[in-house]
């Protein structure tokens, strides 16, 4: 089993450890520098707590500067490497916690009085940042290019849909206002139309052939004027009107 980090969203972990915990100064001192390096040289262990929720189990300052970071620039701070205890690592990472623990602590409280130990530390310490560095540069490589790939993906698909819809939209039947099919339908086409709400055919032919004779008509109103005493009224006018509301032929 390879030890690699994660990158996840800061705002998706918790931790159970105050806040108040650590000093402001030294979070936000903390928080500018993973802003600069655009990253944490020690990724924090977290153990899931749901599909897409963690919780720190060490390297809480870490989280807490991280926290502090994405409050600055959302953008930066957005991901923080981690290692994911799972199931298939929790008994190896678990240990690993445990002694560096106590190192930490051991440290801390027993500096070494040979320069040759504190040296040889020194050196140790660099070589496993180094490594980490490494990883984490991979790692952010990968994420990088997948996220480009996404979005990309992301782009074509959005165009697609656009020119979906497109074609859709040719295809329905445009709606015709009622005026314009009076002054540009043949009889054939008016009748077929206005038979269906009950128009006398009688009426139809009249107001066919009285746009032929004198021209298209201006209004409804110039239609109701010139069909006067020939079987066209009010309401049969609003009968011929309502039967374009849908819009179709």
């Amino acid at each position: 089993m390879k030890l690699s980090t994660s990158l996840v969203a800061v705002k998706k972990i918790t931790s159970s450890k105050p806040r108040s915990t650590f000093a402001d100064d030294e979070l936000e001192q903390a928080a500018q520098l993973i802003l600069e390096s655009e990253g944490v040289v020690n990724p924090i262990v977290v153990r899931r707590t749901s599909l897409q929720s963690f919780e720190v189990v060490d390297g809480d300052f870490e989280y807490y500067a991280a926290a502090r970071a994405r409050e600055i620039d959302i953008r930066k701070g957005e991901m923080i490497g981690v290692f994911i205890i799972e199931s298939e690592n929790e008994e190896t990472l678990t240990k690993q916690v445990e002694l560096f623990r106590k190192s930490k602590v051991f440290i801390s409280n027993n500096v070494p009085t040979n320069s040759d130990s504190i040296e040889s530390r020194l050196i140790n310490m660099e070589s496993r940042t180094t490594n980490i560095e490494s990883r984490m540069t991979n790692q952010e490589s990968r994420s990088e290019k997948r996220t480009n790939e996404l979005e990309e993906e992301w782009k074509r698909e959005i165009k697609n849909i656009y020119n979906r819809l497109n074609e859709l939209e040719n295809r329905l039947p445009k709606p015709i206002e009622p005026l314009e099919a009076l002054n540009t339908w043949n009889l054939t086409k008016l009748t077929s139309k206005l038979s269906r709400v009950n128009v006398k055919s009688q009426v139809i032919e009249k107001i066919f052939n009285e746009r032929e004779a004198n021209g298209k008509y201006s209004s409804f109103s110039n239609v109701l004027a010139r069909m006067k005493g020939k079987g066209l009224g009010e309401k049969t006018m609003l009968k011929i009107i309502d039967s374009f509301a849908e819009g179709t032929v």
